[in-house]
This record gives C-alpha cells, structure tokens and sequence, in this order.
C-alpha cells in the first residue's frame, strides 16, 4: 500500500463510484434519503452484481 491519496490503492473503488454515478445518479434528485439508499441497493444488489464480474 502506498500513502495517502495514492489512486492506485482505490482504483476497484474508483471505478465503482464512478459508474455508480453515472448510471443511477445523473439527473436524478432524490426526495428523502431513504428512496436514495433503496435505488444505491437495488443498483448493487441487481443490477451491478449481475452484470459485471471483478475477477
């Protein structure tokens, strides 16, 4: 592991976030933070999980 801040360290994590905001999240306001944490698990669980495998 290298230091603080290195990219190289996130970089699964980093590709994830980023795809999760753009297919769930751009465009979309959510009313309560409830309806957001419902749509991120349906996202994960259904969707994400199903679709791409990170071997």
């Amino acid at each position: 592991m290298s230091g603080k801040g290195c990219c190289y360290d996130n970089a699964v994590m980093e590709s994830f976030y980023h795809m999760l905001k753009i297919e769930l999240m751009q465009g979309k306001a959510f009313v309560t933070r409830a309806a957001a944490m419902n749509s991120i698990f349906d996202y994960i669980e259904v969707f994400y999980n199903r679709r791409r495998k990170h071997w």
